[in-house]
């Protein structure tokens, strides 16, 4: 990105980065159509939000239930077809609201977690997808099931608990060449039998996509510094 990122506007942020994403696939004989933009509104308010969705944009991020839960209603009622997708660390206690309001999770990283989703999808009866979340570093600051142990999860929550699993997430540390951690993701879901990854951001989307790529969660190169 470059520095006139912030001082243009979200809908024009919005159409450069889409048209890297474009560009990214293209290099590597992808088909655009199969990299879902997240747009991570986390920090935004409604204001902020609305020119994006006027732009087109109906794929967004959050970090967290309760911010979600304060901005999103009012702007699905203005647009329904709006898709909203859980991008931070969830907590059992807020696994109702997570479930009522988003229709995508990206951090399933435990067993207690797994089985507190599980039973609200049986209880509301709604149709969510889910990512598990990979600590592909291995930090013991971030969330994530050990790579070691991500098929034998993944086998769980499917199996054991019934939850449809598309795709694995990480998110790289920060130190370290995100290409390396994205090539490790890919093959993790590739033994696991899961087509879609969750992983790239602002600074290494266009990375993220040539290592496959299905979903990119891209928050300041389409609104800015937080």
């Amino acid at each position: 990105m470059t520095d006139d990122t912030y001082h243009d506007t979200a809908p024009e942020r919005l159409k450069r980065v889409r048209h890297e994403i474009v560009t990214a696939a293209e290099a590597v004989k992808r088909s655009p159509a199969d990299i879902e933009l997240v747009a991570v509104s986390k920090t935004f308010d409604a204001d902020a939000v609305r020119p994006v969705l006027a732009a087109g944009q109906r794929v967004f991020g959050e970090n967290r239930v309760q911010e979600a839960e304060r901005k999103w209603p009012e702007l699905k009622r203005e647009f329904a077809d709006v898709e909203l997708h859980l991008i931070g660390p969830l907590q059992s206690n807020k696994a109702k609201d997570a479930v009522a309001l988003f229709d995508v999770i990206h951090t399933i990283d435990r067993e207690k977690i797994a089985r507190a989703v599980a039973e609200e999808i049986s209880r509301e009866g709604r149709a969510l997808k889910f990512f598990v979340q990979v600590n592909t570093g291995e930090e013991p600051q971030k969330a994530g099931v050990p790579p070691r142990e991500a098929k034998a999860f993944v086998d769980f929550c499917t199996s054991d608990l019934k939850l449809p699993i598309v795709g694995l997430m990480c998110i790289p540390p920060v130190d370290e060449e995100p290409a390396v951690h994205f090539a490790f993701l890919a093959k993790l879901a590739k033994e696991a039998g899961l087509k879609s990854l969750s992983m790239g951001m602002s600074s290494d989307f266009e990375t993220a996509i040539a290592f496959g790529a299905t979903h990119v969660r891209v928050g300041s190169a389409i609104f800015g510094g937080r």
